[in-house]
């Protein structure tokens, strides 16, 4: 029995039921559930070594790998959203001392410089202003400079919806004794990316944006290379949550019998196998070109209201989060508070470096329609107006 009365009562808006509003979220994620998805999730809960759970894991093992168009058998899924995996990514390939060479041209390229840093290796950063790419030119002279062990590139910069060009850079990162790290977080599904092919050693993405699975899981995958120098490390990994050797071996990677590691979100599992299985479905081919082609759609809208396009060079344009200057004279914070509040529609300012300077518009997985381009280029002509008028 209780010795003492309560003094925390139970709160009262918890004794009310759970209200969630409807919303089209069009930003840079996390993006809308199929009812497909949602119903996967809410399946019934197995325990995380159960066979069938196994044999679902294995199944987005081979989803990865497709989705990734690589062979690795080093393939699995993370128990945790982008950042986790780009902090699996760099703590196991990195050693105290060890050098990495991070291309920054957003805030994704500044997020692992500070987690490198944090993990005590020797960084060094290539950079580019906000809106560019690297070329092959740039970041070879970068390579030969510091001659890092590591390169990271972000594929997808959603902060300020640059797409950056991936060819060679494998070839060229091989040929100086470098691994190849890409975060693909906003792109993949969205843009072609073919890990064997390009010679990428890790690579990585997460949940919530093309495959519109809930935040929370992120696909992970490393080459024989990439493999190889973790074997050869002198110390542990400095997390054991993240430790590849247990997550290989969870995930059958290493064909030694699986071993209890974590309590695996095991509902997210159900929702990334069913969010991999459509893709599948649909194919990567089809995906690339419908979000292709509304991106254009978009991009055209956009320039006819009169706004600028942030990222000057179209085949340098994330088709998946487009991004414009906010119109000189607006408040941004006003025009994305006025789609949500008149129109239920969630776009998004900057972000790190680009934040107070870019309108962020995502269109990913089933968000990517041309019927949604419509609707946000409505919301947005509606907005503009009535903040103008509200200037007056």
């Amino acid at each position: 029995m209780a010795t003492s009365p309560l003094r925390i009562q139970p709160p009262q808006r918890l004794l009310r039921p759970l209200a969630v509003p409807e919303r089209l979220l069009l930003g840079p994620g996390p993006s809308n559930v199929p009812s497909r998805i949602l119903a996967a999730g809410s399946q019934q809960l197995l325990g995380h070594m159960h066979p069938e759970v196994l044999q679902i894991m294995d199944e987005i093992k081979t989803g990865i790998q497709y989705a990734f168009q690589t062979q690795n058998r080093l393939t699995l899924a993370i128990s945790g959203t982008g950042h986790c995996a780009m902090e699996a990514a760099l703590l196991n390939l990195l050693e105290p001392g060890d050098t990495v060479l991070v291309t920054i041209n957003g805030i994704w390229g500044q997020r692992a410089v500070d987690v490198s840093r944090r993990l005590g290796a020797n960084v060094h950063e290539l950079l580019k202003p906000l809106g560019e790419y690297f070329t092959p030119w740039d970041i070879e002279k970068g390579v030969v400079q510091h001659k890092p062990s590591v390169l990271f590139v972000t594929h997808g910069e959603s902060s300020t919806g640059v797409l950056q060009p991936l060819e060679g850079l494998g070839e060229l990162c091989h040929r100086h004794g470098c691994l190849l790290l890409v975060d693909a977080v906003a792109s993949l599904g969205g843009a072609p990316i073919f890990m064997d092919q390009q010679g990428i050693d890790v690579l990585y993405s997460g949940s919530q944006k093309v495959l519109n699975v809930p935040p929370g899981s992120a696909l992970i995958s490393f080459s024989e290379r990439a493999r190889e120098k973790m074997l050869r490390r002198k110390t542990k990994p400095s997390s054991f949550y993240l430790d590849m050797g247990w997550l290989a071996n969870y995930w059958g990677c290493d064909r030694e019998p699986r071993r209890y590691h974590h309590t695996a979100p095991i509902n997210s599992f159900f929702s990334l196998r069913e969010g991999l299985a459509m893709l599948a479905e649909m194919g990567l081919e089809s995906s690339w070109e419908r979000h292709r082609a509304n991106c254009v759609q978009l991009c055209q809208g956009l320039c006819n209201l009169g706004l600028e396009l942030f990222v000057k060079e179209e085949k340098a344009r994330l088709p998946t989060i487009t991004t414009v200057r906010v119109p000189e004279g607006y408040d941004w914070k006003e025009i994305i508070s006025f789609l949500m509040d008149n129109h239920a529609i969630e776009i998004a300012g900057g972000l790190g470096p680009s934040l107070g300077k870019v309108l962020r518009i995502g269109l990913m997985g089933c968000n990517s329609t041309s019927c949604n381009v419509d609707r946000v280029l409505h919301a947005l002509q509606d907005a503009l107006g009535h903040c103008r008028h509200s200037r007056l």
